[in-house]
């Protein structure tokens, strides 16, 4: 049963390969690729339910015992992130369904998506480092694609900036790894782990571990994100919601993989370092969310503020903390991807992405305006919507911890935060409309539906919190305590 630890990456992989042989017939792509997707978050619920009732999965491939193969390692803290991957996924390929044109559905669009998610959910599960270069890799060329598909010439500046940036990272990770493994012997990240607690954490290892940082840091955009406003913002729009949603999560759950698992022997270094990006993060992120007249940008600024927010808790590294971190993760992949969605809605509506050029879009689209300001209220953290439990108990987490600093600027992130998205609800929203009921757009039923579901999300989340926390908990106990993870990885060797 153990097998099916490796679908969440291989399925996708498989039929993106077949579509791309049909590439002519967009729409069965669409309808394969939504199809896949849905089976892989059906797959991802099993194995969450199992690692919670069973504990951690592995799978070892080949039959090589670890240290010395490469496995996959399933705890919930990595399932977690791969259903909802593979729910927000599908989400999004039924918006591009209606919404993305036929010229970019034939031009290996859904393939491309489809080798993004498994380079994603490769990257959550893998159990070494190496691997996990390999699925960021995988990830990375994927988003390459997606960032130039489209005839526009902001899309392939930003693209140079991205690749060259993304390069540049990847080399570093390889100088990380050689480095790390030259000095401890392994790269399987139990074992790793082991030995680090076993010879301490060394100033060479430290160095090391920084190196790290920097690498995942670029990835997730903390503190180092200058490449990340104009990549979001430029592809279409559900790249742009798929970006927002996914890409940076992936270098968070780095960070927190690593900075948990690995190099937590020297907080007063590794994690001071972190906090102190992570406010640095929070405060240029808020600045430009509320800097620029462009709904895109602004949406992306806010990518920015919550990749500052999330890790605060690993800077805290509380079990409160992390826990509110998880928790922060799982509503910041559901609600970037409605912001962009709906964002992108509203560009195709009036024709600009300049507040502007809009004005009255609640007389004429009433369901659209309402959507957006309960995503508003999410991104704010206003009970009873998903953002608000993460909210509180890294808020408190911090001031438990006495990391007033942290707690002031990431409420006023919050404050920066509901400023901006109030500036486009009330200049694109209110006031007189610009377009008449006979000359709007029709608001596709393909398109708002997707939107809904993403605003639902948002609210069954809030609401149904006490249904998760069973295991929000088990993936925060796993972070706090390395043992678990070292155990059930290393503990079962034969």
């Amino acid at each position: 049963m153990n097998n099916l630890l490796v679908l969440p990456m291989l399925l996708p992989i498989i039929v993106g390969v077949l579509l791309i042989f049909l590439r002519t017939f967009g729409r069965i792509q669409a309808w394969i690729s939504l199809t896949t997707m849905a089976l892989t978050a059906g797959i991802s619920g099993y194995l969450l339910q199992k690692v919670q009732t069973d504990g951690i999965i592995r799978l070892d491939f080949g039959g090589w015992k670890p240290p010395f193969g490469i496995l996959f390692v399933a705890d919930s803290f990595a399932i977690l992130l791969v259903l909802t991957s593979s729910i927000i996924t599908a989400i999004c390929l039924s918006y591009a369904l209606i919404s993305t044109s036929k010229e970019l559905q034939t031009m290996y669009f859904y393939p491309t998506v489809l080798f993004l998610i498994a380079g994603v959910n490769g990257s959550f599960l893998t159990g070494d480092l190496f691997n996990l270069f390999v699925c960021f890799e995988v990830m990375l060329l994927s988003s390459y694609v997606l960032l130039t598909l489209g005839n526009s010439k902001r899309q392939l500046r930003e693209a140079i900036k991205y690749v060259s940036i993304n390069i540049v990272s990847s080399w570093f990770f390889l100088v990380a790894l050689a480095f790390l493994y030259g000095a401890v012997g392994t790269l399987n990240m139990a074992h790793l782990a082991d030995r680090v607690a076993e010879v301490g954490q060394t100033p060479l290892l430290t160095t090391i571990s920084i190196v790290f940082l920097i690498v995942f840091s670029l990835k997730a955009g903390l503190l180092l994100y200058f490449w990340l406003p104009g990549s979001y913002s430029s592809p279409p729009i559900v790249t742009s919601a798929l970006f927002g949603a996914l890409l940076t999560k992936v270098g968070i759950y780095a960070l927190f993989r690593v900075f948990s698992l690995i190099f937590h022997h020297q907080p007063e270094i590794t994690h001071t370092i972190i906090g102190i990006m992570a406010a640095l993060t929070l405060i240029g992120g808020s600045l430009g969310a509320i800097s620029f007249n462009d709904l895109r940008s602004i949406a992306a600024y806010n990518v920015v503020v919550a990749v500052g927010f999330i890790l605060v808790g690993l800077a805290i590294a509380t079990p409160a903390a992390i826990e509110g971190s998880i928790y922060y993760i799982i509503h910041d992949m559901v609600a970037k991807a409605l912001l962009f969605l709906l964002i992108g809605t509203m560009i195709t509506l009036s024709g600009t992405s300049k507040m502007a050029g809009m004005s009255g879009l609640m007389k004429n689209y009433p369901l659209l305006g309402w959507s957006f300001f309960i995503a508003m209220l999410s991104l704010t953290g206003i009970p009873p919507l998903s953002g608000f439990i993460g909210k509180v108990l890294i808020s408190s987490a911090a001031i438990d911890n006495g990391s007033y600093v942290l707690l002031a600027l990431s409420l006023l992130s919050s404050i920066f935060v509901l400023y901006s998205l109030l500036r486009v609800f009330k200049n694109c929203f209110w006031g007189e409309t610009i377009v008449s009921k006979e000359e709007q757009l029709p608001l596709r039923r393909g398109v708002v539906i997707p939107c809904l579901v993403l605003v639902g999300l948002t609210i069954l989340i809030g609401l149904g919190t006490e249904s998760m926390t069973p295991y929000v908990t088990n993936a925060a106990e796993t972070l706090v305590n390395p043992s678990i993870y070292i155990e059930a990885v290393l503990g079962k060797i034969q």
